[in-house]
């Protein structure tokens, strides 16, 4: 691994860093109600740096790291341009611009239309899918990925082990949609439309429905699913494959912030909301989310070393971008 590509590979990490700080900086907006703190977009009161008091200080402050990491995408684009000759991290550092530039378009669309939960809702789920791409090149720019050579886990993989690689993408899939569910949510102010836990006003089920209701019963509800799949994966990949230290430690990783995001839910509906708890729990979440996708990622690569195609065309063009 030439220079060039470790100085990449170090950039790139950086990149994926700051994107969870930008992340963390978003949920801040949401969860202290600052969404509308500064009514103009791109200015802020007509100014470049406004006075940072009160919600000013959330919701430009995410406006000036969001910018960072914008620039910071663009230096991706430039750097691997001259440091990366595989076409296809080039291409997904292109994705990842585009990303960006649809994220800080939403998010202007947010203020100017006065926080619609429907386009709040897709800039938070957006900020999610950028993070993802910004952990597969934290992945494709390492030094295991260029270095070492995607060794089939057996001359054909067992039914088994493809089974497994199956219910990564399963887990990652659903991760997806816990965090889309979590994000509708707070953006309809449902974070407390069931004020207990573990039952629903003292039953199993909510005497009353209205859609803050059946949001938040459907979010805590499928965390019970995400949870028992992560249990699942983590226990097929360690019984699975042994000789693969990496996997068993990302799924160790994923099993142990699946019960901390847990038990932070829990504790954002019985503190009732703190703003802190309630940014931290977000993310929680989006860090289980690309923990999920890097393990579902290195399956894929290793998978194909033995079984040409993996099955569904998804996971074949997948498949195909992590040689």
């Amino acid at each position: 691994m030439n220079s060039k590509r470790l100085a990449l590979h170090r950039y790139t990490l950086l990149w994926s860093l700051s994107t969870i700080f930008l992340l963390l900086a978003g949920a801040f907006v949401t969860s202290t109600g600052s969404g509308l703190a500064v009514p103009d977009w791109p200015l802020s009161y007509g100014m470049v740096f406004p006075p940072m008091i009160g919600g000013i200080f959330y919701e430009h402050g995410h406006r000036m790291v969001a910018t960072v990491v914008g620039m910071l995408t663009v230096g991706f684009v430039v750097f691997a341009h001259f440091a990366e000759p595989r076409a296809w991290v080039r291409k997904v550092g292109y994705l990842a611009l585009f990303l960006v530039c649809f994220q800080g378009s939403l998010g202007g669309l947010t203020v100017l239309l006065l926080l619609p939960p429907a386009v709040s809702t897709l800039h938070a789920f957006t900020a999610q899918c950028f993070f993802c791409t910004t952990v597969w090149l934290v992945l494709a720019t390492s030094r295991s990925w260029i270095e070492e050579p995607a060794i089939a886990i057996a001359t054909i993989p067992s039914r088994a082990a493809v089974s497994t690689g199956n219910l990564a993408f399963l887990a990652t899939g659903a991760f997806f949609l816990q965090l889309l569910l979590g994000a509708t949510m707070r953006h309809h102010q449902a974070g407390l439309a069931i004020p207990d836990f573990p039952l629903h006003f003292g039953g199993l089920l909510p005497p009353i429905w209205s859609l803050p209701v059946a949001l938040h019963f459907a979010h805590r509800t499928f965390a019970y699913v995400v949870a028992g799949l992560t249990l699942v994966l983590a226990t097929r990949a360690i019984r699975e494959f042994p000789k693969r230290p990496r996997w068993m430690r990302l799924s160790g990783a994923l099993s142990s912030m699946v019960l901390v995001q847990f038990g932070l839910g829990v504790s954002v509906v019985w503190f009732l909301r703190p703003a802190w708890l309630a940014s931290v729990h977000l993310v929680v979440g989006a860090l289980c989310l690309g923990t999920s996708f890097a393990l579902s990622m290195e399956m894929a690569r290793a998978l194909r070393a033995g079984l040409k195609p993996l099955g569904t065309p998804l996971r074949s063009m997948l498949a195909k971008a992590v040689a």
